[in-house]
């Protein structure tokens, strides 16, 4: 209901919920899918007709799906791929496959959302589930990568402890606090 009053359409709704199964897996994205499905049949029972919004166009670039991705990757974060696999990659290739091919091709490339929505979306699921520091640092230097300030990721950690809880938005805000004195 909130995010509807705002002026999101159902579409981005329905998008970011998509973009949640990458991040918290498909049993919280189905679920969350079912809630708003629910929110719109009592919107509607109570004559609020809300705007459906754009669908997600065709992507039509031609490159491997592989390809595409660690494009999107390297825009994403400012830094060229290069050399060869470590940590994670090297361990287990086919996560990185999937990563690139899936997340970033499959997922990210799709514009209902842009990369700054995309973003936010991924900082919200990754302080809500906890745990996963490296992963949230990563994603809060995306999103001063892709435009956002500092004041704005601030911001938005006040809606996280407004809307999840003190306690992750206190992760969060270390977090950051830790990326910002690492990118001085």
């Amino acid at each position: 209901n909130s995010g509807l009053e705002a002026g999101l359409t159902v579409n981005q709704i329905k998008e970011s919920l998509i973009h949640v199964y990458a991040y918290a897996g498909f049993p919280r994205s189905l679920r969350g899918l079912q809630t708003f499905i629910a929110v719109l049949e009592e919107r509607k029972a109570k004559g609020i007709s809300d705007v459906a919004g754009a669908e997600a166009s065709p992507i039509k670039d031609e490159r491997s799906k592989y390809d595409r991705g660690k494009a999107v990757l390297e825009e994403l974060t400012g830094v060229p791929e290069k050399g060869p696999k470590t940590g994670y990659a090297a361990f287990a290739p086919t996560i990185e496959v999937f990563l690139k091919e899936h997340l970033f091709a499959d997922i990210f490339e799709r514009d209902v959302l842009n990369y700054k929505e995309r973003e936010l979306v991924t900082i919200s699921v990754l302080s809500s589930i906890g745990g996963v520091e490296p992963m949230l640092s990563a994603h809060l230097n995306i999103c001063l990568n892709v435009g956002l300030t500092p004041a704005q990721l601030q911001n938005f950690i006040g809606i996280i402890e407004q809307s999840v809880g003190k306690n992750e938005a206190e992760a969060a805000q270390l977090v950051l606090a830790e990326l910002q004195k690492k990118r001085k």
